[in-house]
Parts: C-alpha cells; structure tokens; sequence
C-alpha cells in the first residue's frame, strides 16, 4: 500500500471542500485498484457528491437542520454548537474508498470526492491518501 497525508485549510466556515483533483492526481499512472480517503478527526467526515451546483450548499444546510448549532450538546467546549461535530462523523464517516481503473478515478459524472467540516474552531485538517493495488 502506497500513503500520504495532505494538509488542508478549510477557514473559519462550516464548508465542503472538493478534494477531486488532489485525489486524481494521487492515483494518476497508479494502474488498477483502491484509493482509500481518511480524515484522522473526530470533527471531519469524507463524501461524495455533486458539487458547484448547490449540492454542497444543500448539505452543510441538511446538517444544520439535523445536527443544530445550538446548546443542546453535552460535549461543550469551543464555540456554541460544537459538539454537533462531533456527532457528524457518525453521519459523513470519515472515510471512502473509490475504485481506481488503469490510474483514473472511478467516480460517476457529477461526484466528487469532498472533506466535510463544521468545526469552525480548527481550520486545518489532515486527509491521508491511501492507494492500494489490484
């Protein structure tokens, strides 16, 4: 197995964050098998979906109605609703695996892989970049 880890900024925003092209450029010239993607948070989940067509809007919009940002939390430190991400990773794990077909992605049309944070307390996320060959 082949591995790395990148750092990404995702800001002071609750945001999606397309990670498609650092995932095809990892896998590029790799031949056939696996590309497991991995966020080592307990605040941070991998999904994917469409993006750039409102998608990712609409999910960090479905999180916020399923997982308010409110003081309902047990676990409490950092800011108000904090604890809601947390829990997130239990709904967009913190992981997917992709098949990878002769060093390219086998992603349907519109999908896109895509780091998932709401922590708006830490803004830089480590993403592990596993590929495994057939």
């Amino acid at each position: 197995m082949e591995s790395e880890v990148r750092t990404y900024r995702t800001g002071a925003d609750e945001v999606v964050l397309d990670l498609t092209r650092d995932a095809a450029d990892f896998v590029a010239g790799r031949g056939d098998g696996l590309l497991q993607v991995f966020v080592p948070h307990a605040t941070a989940g991998i999904a994917i979906i469409e993006t750039g067509a409102g998608s990712d809007d609409d999910l960090l919009a479905a999180l916020q109605d399923v997982l308010p940002a409110d003081d309902r939390w047990r676990h409490r430190h950092g800011s108000p609703g904090h604890g809601r991400s947390h829990v997130m990773p239990a709904i967009v794990p913190p992981h997917c695996t992709v098949p990878v077909i002769d060093g390219g992605l086998a992603l349907g049309t519109w999908q896109s892989i895509c780091l998932v944070d709401l922590n708006v307390d830490n803004d830089r996320r480590e993403v592990r970049w596993s590929f495994l060959a057939g």
